[in-house]
């Protein structure tokens, strides 16, 4: 379940990172930790994401997050780069990883399933394709909470 700050952070966070030449892929609340642990994680588009991307990226959002309420209390911030086995997002991403396997995971259950596997197919404007032992299945792109690529 998201924290209820991480779209607020997010807000906070993505013209910031577009300031950088970066895209912000993901962001997490970890509230179970002591202090609690905010992630960030940044791609550099244009090629490999740099320590320095990183460290820039973190005193700008720390800079600004201390103008704000959104996380009262002490907090540690990360911000790190997705890696390869990461979450799909962008329209380019879906085109590259076209074939590939993917993780669907849904809010919500869909025909009974709130997981699904199989080979990516394309994203449209209402459903991600997959592609599920010769079977295709649509997923509506509502539902959907993560997509992520798999090992296999």
């Amino acid at each position: 379940m998201t924290h209820p700050a991480v779209p607020k952070i997010i807000e906070l966070a993505s013209p910031l990172a577009d300031e950088l030449n970066l895209e912000l892929v993901d962001a997490v609340f970890q509230t179970n930790k002591t202090p609690p642990i905010l992630r960030i994680d940044v791609r550099n588009p244009h090629g490999d994401t740099s320590l320095e991307n990183c460290e820039q990226m973190s005193r700008i959002v720390e800079e600004q997050l201390d103008l704000t309420d959104i996380i009262p209390g002490a907090y540690v911030l990360e911000i790190s780069s997705p890696g390869v086995s990461r979450t799909l997002t962008t329209d380019r991403e879906f085109i590259a990883f076209k074939g590939f396997a993917v993780t669907i995971k849904t809010f919500a259950p869909y025909k009974n399933q709130k997981q699904w596997q199989g080979r990516l197919q394309h994203r449209d404007e209402t459903a991600i394709h997959i592609n599920q032992k010769g079977k295709a299945i649509a997923i509506p792109r509502d539902l959907i909470a993560k997509v992520q690529l798999d090992d296999g």
